[in-house]
């Protein structure tokens, strides 16, 4: 690890104009390039206290042996040069967008004697015109079908056009009207490309005028009467608009833009793109990168402009692009994207009507994006096991932590507080092993406190259960298990009759809890109050994605790239996930409990039966125990038992509607909509149990 100290530059050497930088390693690699607006600041930033710096920008600098720059005149050169380098040296620490998938193009070779449509992916090449890019190929060929009766251009590759041509008979398509044909002289080269343009102009938006022409010769040939020409433009003319339904409109006044939105979390971030042509979605692509730096999110919209732009020209950069967040300065970005298209440029983010529903719908197909990469990431077997050996190796445990238990506090402002645990065996999420806890020590805000009550709870079970299966003893040994002659463990007492694993019968080998310092403390003076040595602790702090572990005074630091790290990440989120649905949820039910929730026994469908049939909790209640029994499925016993919890309950104040004034004769929250009676505090069905 070099010391930044050891190649700092001297003062005064580092000019204060704007340029491009670039940080080597010993081995004279380039690992990270930056652009600045003045230099001597910029880099000045880098050669501060190593305590000072995020984590990424530390190791970034200890990994480098040397820096250099170029100085440029403007801000929108050295952002050329920035993007120039970064595909040239593809620097280990800068962000890096890789495609999610290959997306495939609907692509017309114009740069060819006889321009020809067709699919294309990989890098674009020169003098071909790009539509796209699709999310299937499929979708390339059902569009392009359709188009073909109306522009009837070459689609055949070379072989098959040569052949063609030298047979003097066309392909399958030039015999039923679905190509030009001029391979065999049926249309010259120029009338060919202008087919080839008619079907460019139709794919970027300029619709209305083939219809409108299309319909005005079908108009023609029915005034004079050639009535199968006019029966061909109609199917002409519906097949057009048939390849323009798969494309809705989504945007007005027949809008070209891009937009980008970003999903992004401490480690990785996904970007999706919408591309709108004509008012209409003409494609869609996505990245998904590693957050290597410490990074913002205009700065990750100003890498995917660079990456989406940098080698784009003319149309294919549109007038407006329409992004999350402005990269900051905005001007220079701006600038470079006119030079780009040789004409203004718009870059702005969308504050209100189509456009800002556009950009939602794209945001959620970025965090689509996020969610399925992870899954994918997380699925990988040999991804899950060398996760588990890093997170070993950094705790300093004697093997890979197979279960993993994560706890997380939740509440709204001291109210309703709540904890959950959450189980990953083999890295993966175990939910029947989900467990929700509510606190009951205490009163009040104190999440300390709550982990160290929820860690004591939960092992005080476990010990308990370890007791009633022998486990418990001094010396002895457990009972040895009964194998049944399909191989399966019977009679341990680690299950309850049904099969199922008791609730907690299993201890993990790593307990991490959502929070810093003050909460792994709790959760291991929790384990020590039992007695418990062999379980270790550890906490995953939120804001640099520290690891802490007890009584150690620093936090552990992953590297950016671990994948321990990443696993690490994914059980505090789900435990976070966990706790706050529960939370909520028992909210919304205290502010929907009804009196009718005390009577034991009565569960949700004879609720809704008395509701339905006096109609509101006003009428129940001054109901006689008589006419209680005359609801189907009520005993005397349980009427008498609903009349006295209804008795003993005080009303709930009258609802007064607020714009009258007017008091309400019904309770509030007793009817449905459609005017059925509804039970209020029915319970909502949730994945786990609660002890």
């Amino acid at each position: 690890m070099a010391d930044p100290s050891s190649y700092r530059p001297k003062p005064g050497e580092i000019p204060d104009s704007p340029g491009v930088y670039r940080f080597r390693d010993e081995h004279r690699r380039v690992i990270y390039v930056g652009k600045a607006k003045s230099l001597r600041q910029r880099l000045a930033n880098y050669f501060q206290d190593l305590a000072g710096l995020h984590p990424r920008t530390r190791s970034m600098v200890t990994t480098a042996a040397s820096v250099e720059w170029t100085v440029v005149s403007t801000e929108v050169e050295a952002l050329q040069l920035e993007y120039s380098w970064i595909k040239e040296y593809d620097p280990r620490f800068n962000v890096k967008y890789r495609d999610d998938k290959s997306y495939p193009y609907l692509a017309v070779t114009m740069n060819e004697e006889y321009p020809r449509v067709q699919v294309m992916r990989g890098h674009k090449k020169k003098g071909v015109r790009y539509f796209g890019p699709y999310a299937h190929a499929w979708a390339i060929r059902d569009t392009v079908d359709l188009l073909l009766r109306v522009f009837p251009v070459r689609t055949c590759s070379a072989g098959v056009f040569k052949n063609a041509a030298r047979t003097g008979r066309p392909c399958l398509l030039g015999y039923i009207g679905k190509c030009s044909a001029p391979c065999v002289d049926r249309v010259s080269a120029e009338e060919h490309r202008e087919l080839a343009d008619e079907f460019c102009d139709f794919m970027t938006g300029r619709t209305n005028t083939y219809i409108r022409r299309l319909e005005k010769q079908m108009a023609e040939a029915a005034d004079d009467m050639e009535y199968e020409r006019a029966a061909r433009l109609r199917d002409d003319i519906g097949a057009l608009k048939k390849a323009m339904e798969k494309n809705a409109v989504v945007l007005a006044d027949a809008t070209d833009a891009d937009l980008i939105a970003v999903a992004e979390d401490e480690l990785e971030a996904a970007v999706q793109i919408f591309h709108v042509r004509g008012g209409r979605v003409r494609g869609q692509r996505g990245w998904v990168t590693d957050k290597v730096e410490e990074i913002t999110t205009g700065a990750l919209v100003e890498h995917a402009l660079q990456q989406l732009y940098g080698e784009e020209t003319g149309d294919a950069v549109p007038k407006e692009v329409l992004v999350p967040a402005l990269p900051d300065p905005v001007e220079p970005v701006q600038e470079w994207l006119a030079g780009r298209r040789g004409s203004g440029v718009s870059l702005r983010i969308p504050q209100r009507g189509d456009k800002k529903a556009l950009m939602e719908t794209v945001e959620r197909n970025a965090q689509q994006a996020l969610v399925l990469h992870k899954t994918k990431r997380a699925s990988d077997l040999t991804t899950r096991s060398r996760a588990l050996e890093e997170i070993a190796d950094a705790l300093d445990l004697d093997s890979a932590p197979l279960r993993v238990e994560c706890y997380d506090i939740s509440h709204l402002q001291g109210d309703d507080v709540v904890a959950s645990m959450v189980v990953f065996e083999d890295g993966l999420a175990r939910k029947s092993e989900y467990r929700r806890f509510q606190i009951k020590g205490f009163a009040g805000q104190d999440d300390v406190r709550s982990m160290h009550e929820v860690i004591t709870r939960r092992f005080r079970r476990y010990l308990a259960e370890k007791e009633k299966t022998g486990e418990w003893t001094d010396g002895e040994n457990p009972e040895t298990p009964e194998i049944d002659r399909n191989g399966e463990i019977v009679g341990t007492g680690l299950t309850e009759d049904d099969g199922r694993p008791k609730k907690f019968a299993y201890p993990p080998q790593l307990v991490v809890v959502d929070g810093g310092a003050p909460q792994v403390a709790a959760a291991r003076r929790a384990l020590d109050e039992l007695g418990i040595d062999d379980i270790a602790v550890c906490g995953l702090a939120k804001r640099l994605e520290e690891v802490w572990l007890p009584g150690d005074d620093d936090p552990v630091v992953l590297p950016r790239t671990s994948e321990g790290l990443y696993l690490l990440q994914r059980v505090r989120d789900e435990a976070h996930r966990f706790a706050i649905t529960y939370q909520r949820a028992k909210r919304s039910k205290r502010f929907r409990s009804s009196p009718l929730d005390d009577v034991p026994g009565l569960g949700d469908t004879r609720k809704q039966a008395l509701l339905k049939h006096f109609g509101s909790l006003k009428k129940l209640r001054s109901a006689t125990i008589d006419q209680i029994c005359e609801v189907p499925g009520i005993g005397r016993k349980t009427a008498e038992t609903i009349a006295v919890a209804l008795a003993s309950s005080a009303p709930a104040a009258p609802a007064v509607n607020t714009a009258t004034g007017e008091i309400m004769e019904e309770e509030p929250g007793t009817m449905g909509s459609g005017g059925e009676p509804v039970a209020a505090g029915a319970p909502d069905e949730r994945r786990g149990q609660e002890t």
